[in-house]
């Protein structure tokens, strides 16, 4: 059954285990709407005052500490990726990767529009600590702003 409502979905990743809760529901509704599917996973920018408001300049040199760091964040978002592209080909779907960096809710909700998305799918709650109290809740601002529908997976 070829879907008129889901014919691109979108599955936003941390590689957390509620994010692969709602990946298994995105391969699922991919499959059953045979929709076009992504993954995307953000990497997040490290936190600092522009996230409360505050203009602040990028450094005009990347300490060897930031450099490290994002390289870690570019290994987690690959290997969330990983994860969803082994579940989807178990499924038989065909799927597209995409390594994205910004501020996750605001990169989501952009490349949804950008690519025409009918349906992100997300889980309740990523990861934890300090990112999550500095960035708050990804989910609730995807819900919040994006133009398009939105399926939380608990």
């Amino acid at each position: 059954m070829v879907s008129e409502i889901y014919k691109k979905i979108m599955i936003a990743t941390d590689g957390s285990a509620n994010a692969n809760k709602a990946a298994i529901s995105g391969i699922e509704m991919a499959k059953l709407a045979e929709a076009k599917l992504y993954v995307v996973n953000v990497m997040s920018m490290i936190p600092h005052l522009s996230y409360f408001g505050v203009p602040i300049e990028p450094p005009k040199k990347v300490s060897r500490d930031e450099e490290k760091f994002q390289k870690h964040l570019e290994e987690d978002g690959k290997q969330a990726l990983e994860a969803v592209k082994d579940m989807a080909d178990k499924a038989a779907i065909e799927i597209e990767a995409v390594l994205l960096q910004g501020h996750p809710g605001s990169v989501i909700i952009d490349f949804a529009e950008e690519n025409d998305i009918d349906l992100i799918v997300m889980g309740t709650l990523g990861r934890t600590g300090l990112d999550r109290l500095i960035i708050g809740s990804v989910a609730v601002d995807v819900v919040r702003h994006a133009k398009t529908r939105v399926m939380i997976v608990k």
